[in-house]
């Protein structure tokens, strides 16, 4: 079930932790249209901090006010998009939450329509990083020089190849032994790191 915190509505609320409620239940069904249609052009447009000013003065209530409502919204779209919450669970969610049969029809309207866009946007928006490829190793051991003929100097010679845009990229590199083991050890705890809720919880906001 989708939960978000239900503060007083002079709280500031920053989009990743929730909205303030007490906002929404208690203005009338235009405000909550004009916020909606706000939301959806800041998402598509980003946000524009006069929009927020032009309506904190028709409403009669502080930047801030107008701001946080706003942000929650987007928050309420973007995130129920990503994970395409379903009707019902969207519907029980707002309703626990204290919003009215009216307003949560609205808001199910603009959910409904508008997931499917937001979902483009927020891949459109996902970063592209390179990705493995191939990698190429071998050993270069200097045995001896004229200077020290008794020593041994090993080498890894590697070439790791990314690709990124259908394009793959070389990148030679060197390294001596104790280094690599070091460096493999420092992947297996990346890939251990991997494994936890947390960093699940990351990958699934970044997908």
């Amino acid at each position: 079930m989708l939960t978000m915190s239900q503060r007083g509505k002079n709280e500031r609320k920053t989009p990743k932790k929730g909205f303030t409620i007490s906002f929404y239940t208690n203005t009338n069904l235009i405000v909550v249209r004009e916020f909606c249609r706000i939301s959806l052009q800041f998402i598509e447009n980003g946000a524009n901090p006069k929009v927020y000013q032009g309506a904190a003065q028709k409403l009669d209530v502080e930047t801030k006010v107008v701001q946080s409502a706003v942000e929650g919204l987007m928050y309420l779209l973007t995130e129920t998009s990503r994970f395409m919450i379903p009707e019902s669970e969207y519907k029980e969610s707002l309703s626990i939450l204290g919003f009215q049969d009216d307003k949560i029809d609205i808001l199910l309207t603009m959910y409904l329509e508008n997931r499917g866009n937001i979902r483009n946007i927020l891949s459109e928006m996902s970063m592209e990083l390179p990705h493995y490829d191939n990698l190429e190793w071998r050993f270069d051991v200097q045995v001896a020089s004229r200077s020290m003929r008794h020593q041994v100097m090993p080498n890894v010679l590697l070439k790791l190849h990314l690709e990124e845009d259908d394009k793959v990229t070389t990148h030679p590199l060197q390294t001596d032994p104790g280094n690599l083991v070091q460096l493999t050890k420092e992947l297996e705890k990346a890939l251990d790191e991997m494994k936890s809720a947390f960093c699940r919880r990351i990958v699934r906001n970044i997908d």
